[in-house]
């Protein structure tokens, strides 16, 4: 025997019905034997509330509403029974909306609706969807016969929300489905009282039915049908990666629905939880999925420790403190005893073991009401300061882990807070019971889907991590960086669990955003097509607005506004990675700012290519510093374009002709005066400085210009080449000289006692820049751990691959970390 429950979705509409119907009729062709349950049409109750409303205001209007719920109906007969048996049904719907009728207009003339007369009102609901849908399972073949609650189920008087007769009705019940002969089809949510008058039970009302003739008839299973694939592990509304649970306790559906799972609701469960009667989650548009049993067993000894993320959306916290408190009993026993007088429902308690204070969380309307009655209760311990002012802090949600599983098994609640922490998710309380069934916390309502997915992917998706990029600047590097991630994201996600979603690309011009990740097959035509005016300001806006976890911001520009944005960026825990310089290469206390709100935040501040492109220059030199080595020098060559040039030129050509290859290349920026004049190196060196632990400012680095005066001032590009054609005999000297002495010529960044130089070098056959070819960059670490022999790195320093596989390199460090 089953007792099977439809709800408002699975009912609501002609074709959804046709569903329900083929459900049962393949129930019992394979000889299940089972009695049915169901809502109103969805969408009916609101209405019948509404017209009701309406009519105590003396509103007309609830007419032409009535009038609509009529058709509605009439429309499903139409649909469902053949037109030589629709009469009937036709009839007796008509009664039912007279009799409605009649009611409504008895409200509206005396203009008063009460709690008696809206339970008539909302009881057509089910009255009429029950009595086409029995109708409509006869003409299908099925024997189905309209039972109507209210003749079985009995209650007292409190109108809106009855409290059953258990005696009287589980033996209406068990007399009634002893003679019936015919597969019952029972109005849910409605019964009556003692005197046959209308009453309702409530929220959750029908699945309360189901439970209720489930636990009189001792059926072996309950089956709630419904429009998801049973209890998810999450809110799929708020995690799209959400699935559904093979198997959890009642405890855990209990705790689950508590904090906002909408699939079931307490009162229901508690007819079919003292007969261990299992409840059975189903999806009536995936009728073939198994769903999720709710049963007294846990389940297997290694099934997952966290069964659900769930979460109230709203909520206020109260806080109650004071010194009168300490070691004074009955202070709990008052505070809980005035709120329970003003009936308002405590959600979650958390006091501090001081007994300093305590603090509970209610619905966002009781919080105000919650104060005055503290404020009454306790006037005297606030007038003499005993108590502090009651504190209400709005906009405020509560985010829990449930299951059964999690009883004494260490790092659950680190692992939460931990997820909580990385994603910049503040806590304002937390609240555990002895049971450990459940750990919850209060944050900002702002930060509730971003704590929810963060959770969910920590918990559910251990082996699997998702990482939100948000990307500036697609241009040469922006561009093979997107280019890397297409073709290196199936790798990722098979042998590495990491999916790699771009949710945003913004050049000078537009901004694309796409929540559930950018096509990066077509991204460039997205981007064209859009009409988001680009403003670097409104994107880190929506990029924050968003609030999705495991955000990384990526620039690719070298932008200074764009850099100016990086603290409020990293300040709303958002990572970021870079190859732009500007940051880290302007004013130190800016620079040290970003590194401090990095730290505080608990994110990070990623920016390796700022000096070598793809070579692990300032990851090595950080990873001395932390181990406790000693930087004595930092030599290097750390330009790529100045690299080609002063290793191509030999005095075999002009200086003017390696300066014009290099610039054909693509080695040098428009004007090559941009890399010759050292600045650049300067920057770069400059990093390294303050990464190697030195305070120092640009004006502390010493350039010595290669050009001559004149090169420098040409006004043009052009009138450039040609000063340095005149000038030939300046370079020409210098590499004569430098092969006189066996040397060769290079540009050189020095940190040695304290200071910075860059300039052009003569280095000897022993020294490890001689051995330098091509666009290669070379960094020479002298520690006290290396001191006979420099640590030496070496490789390409320039070019859009080995640039963005470096940008792609620090996202992927990110991924483990946030992991």
């Amino acid at each position: 025997m089953r007792v099977l429950k439809f709800g408002g979705t699975s009912v609501g509409s002609s074709e959804n019905i046709k569903k329900v119907i083929a459900i049962l009729k393949d129930y019992h062709t394979k000889g299940i034997t089972f009695t049915s349950v169901f809502s109103a049409v969805g969408g009916v109750t609101n209405k019948l509330i509404e017209m009701a409303e309406m009519a105590s205001r003396k509103d007309d209007g609830y007419m032409k509403l009535l009038k609509v719920v009529e058709e509605q109906h009439y429309g499903i007969i139409r649909d469902l029974i053949p037109m030589k048996d629709q009469s009937s049904v036709f009839a007796h719907i008509k009664q039912k909306i007279n009799d409605l009728e009649d009611v409504l207009q008895g409200v509206y003339l005396v203009g008063e609706l009460s709690q008696k007369s809206l339970d008539f009102v909302v009881s057509h609901g089910e009255r009429l969807s029950v009595y086409i849908i029995s109708a409509a399972a006869q003409e299908s073949g099925l024997e189905a016969e309209f039972l109507d609650a209210r003749t079985i189920i009995k209650t007292n008087s409190n109108f809106g929300f009855a409290k059953i007769n258990f005696a009287i009705t589980n033996q209406n019940i068990i007399n009634h489905y002893a003679k019936a002969k015919k597969i019952q089809f029972v109005t849910g949510f409605i019964a009556s009282d003692d005197n046959g008058i209308t009453t309702t039970l409530g929220r959750g009302g029908s699945d309360y039915t189901a439970a209720v003739l489930a636990a009189a008839l001792n059926a072996d299973e309950t089956e709630i049908w419904t429009d998801v694939d049973g209890v998810m592990t999450a809110d799929p509304r708020k995690v799209k990666n959400a699935f559904s649970l093979q198997a959890i306790t009642y405890s855990e559906a209990m705790e689950m629905s508590h904090f906002g799972a909408k699939v079931i609701y307490p009162p229901t469960l508690q007819p079919v939880f003292t007969k261990k009667i299992p409840i059975r989650i189903k999806n009536t548009f995936n009728p073939s999925f198994e769903g999720t049993l709710i049963s007294d067993q846990s389940g297997p000894a290694n099934q997952m420790r966290v069964k659900g993320i769930s979460s109230i959306n709203d909520v206020s916290l109260v806080t109650v403190q004071g010194s009168g408190m300490v070691g004074v009993s009955g202070v709990s026993a008052r505070l809980f005893g005035c709120l329970a007088q003003a009936q308002i429902n405590i959600i979650l308690i958390t006091q501090a073991s001081s007994e300093h204070s305590i603090t509970f969380a209610v619905s966002p309307g009781e919080g105000v009401k919650a104060k005055a009655a503290i404020d009454q209760e306790f006037e005297l311990e606030l007038e003499t300061k005993k108590l502090d002012e009651i504190q209400v802090i709005k906009e405020l949600s509560v985010v829990a882990i449930i299951g059964e599983n999690m009883m004494n098994t260490p790092g659950i609640s680190g692992k939460m807070f931990s997820a909580l922490g990385r994603n910049g998710v503040n806590v304002a309380a937390i609240a555990q019971g002895s049971s450990e069934l459940n750990v919850s916390a209060v944050i900002a309502k702002k930060d509730l889907s971003k704590a929810v997915n963060a959770l969910h992917d920590s918990f559910f998706l251990s082996n699997a991590r998702t990482i939100n990029l948000f990307v500036v600047g697609p241009g040469l590097i922006g561009a093979t960086l997107l280019r890397q991630i297409k073709e290196q994201a199936p790798h990722l996600n098979k042998h590495h669990s990491l999916n790699i979603k771009v949710i945003a690309v913004a050049n000078s011009k537009k901004m694309l955003f796409d929540e559930e990740g950018i096509d990066l097959e077509n991204w460039k035509t997205a981007l064209e097509k859009t009409s988001e005016v680009s403003s670097f300001a409104s994107f880190i806006e929506k990029m924050k607005s968003l609030n999705l976890p495991n955000s990384v911001f990526i620039d690719n520009t070298s932008n200074k506004e764009i850099a100016g944005h990086y603290h409020t960026i990293l300040d709303a825990s958002i990572s970021i990675v870079t190859p732009n310089k500007v940051a880290n290469s302007g004013d130190f206390a800016r620079y040290k700012l970003l590194k401090e709100t990095a730290a505080k935040r608990g994110v990070k501040f990623m920016y390796e290519t700022n000096v070598g492109a793809g070579l692990p220059v300032i990851g090595t030199l950080q990873g001395l510093m932390q181990s406790g080595d000693e930087i004595v020098k930092i030599e290097g060559v750390l330009s790529g374009s100045l690299s080609f040039i002063f290793n191509t030129y030999d005095g075999s050509t002009s200086f003017k002709e390696v300066v014009l290859k290099a610039k054909e290349l693509g080695f040098t920026e428009p004007d090559p005066r941009d890399d010759l004049n050292g600045m650049d190196v300067a920057r770069k060196i400059l990093i390294l400085a303050r990464e190697a632990g030195l305070p120092m400012e640009p004006s502390d680095v010493k350039v010595e210009n290669v050009l001559p005066q004149n090169c420098i001032d040409a006004p043009t590009v052009e009138s450039f080449f040609e000063e340095l054609d005149k000038s030939d005999s300046v370079f020409a000297k210098l590499i004569s000289d430098a092969k006189s002495k066996n040397e060769k010529l290079c540009f050189i960044a020095t940190l040695e006692n304290g200071k910075v130089t860059v300039g052009l070098r003569a280095v000897d056959a022993q020294h490890p820049f001689n051995s330098l070819s091509g666009s290669d960059n070379m960094i020479s670490y002298t520690t006290k751990r290396y001191l006979s022999n420099p640590l030496v790195i070496k490789g390409p320093g320039a070019g859009a691959e080995v640039t963005a596989a470096g940008v792609f390199a620090d996202i992927i460090l990110i991924s483990n970390f946030l992991s």
